[in-house]
């Protein structure tokens, strides 16, 4: 609810210091207004206090995205309807993945799930016996040092 008020606000405030200083650059123009000391700190101002709220607005926007679920966990292919990073697997307990793992992976894969349970897959029967992390690990590793 808090962040609706700050765009609200900041929206509002960037609407009405806009129409004034369209007003005002316009009288300027038509050579309603004299250009003095007081016609240039009014229309500073102006653009002072647009351009504040314009880089507050978008700082928060910027602030309130990067603190929301990764994109990757929420929009990523799913094959059951969940996101790839809620599904249970059978072959493996729960909690003993990083989901950043899984995540990567699949976004270095462009959301292609089946290829990245496939490269893990392939790596497990590689080197039976290593913890779960490390199996994402070497894929994503992998994959980065053949992309170079």
């Amino acid at each position: 609810m808090g962040h609706k008020i700050v765009v609200f606000t900041a929206t509002f405030i960037l609407f009405i210091s806009g129409l004034l200083l369209g007003y005002v650059i316009s009288q300027l123009v038509l050579g309603f207004l004299p250009l003095n000391l007081l016609t240039f700190l009014g229309a500073f101002s102006l653009i002072t206090i647009f351009g504040i709220v314009y880089y507050g607005l978008f700082w928060d926007l910027k602030k309130q995205q990067s603190q929301s679920p990764s994109i990757a966990g929420i929009h990523s292919p799913s094959v059951d309807g969940m996101p790839y990073n809620k599904r249970n697997k059978e072959n493996q307990p729960s909690g003993t993945l990083n989901p950043s793992l899984e995540n990567k992976l699949v976004n270095l894969l462009n959301g292609d799930v089946n290829v990245a349970e496939r490269l893990v897959n392939q790596v497990k029967q590689d080197y039976p016996g290593m913890p779960e992390n490390w199996y994402w690990e070497r894929v994503i590793a992998d994959l980065e040092r053949d992309r170079r």
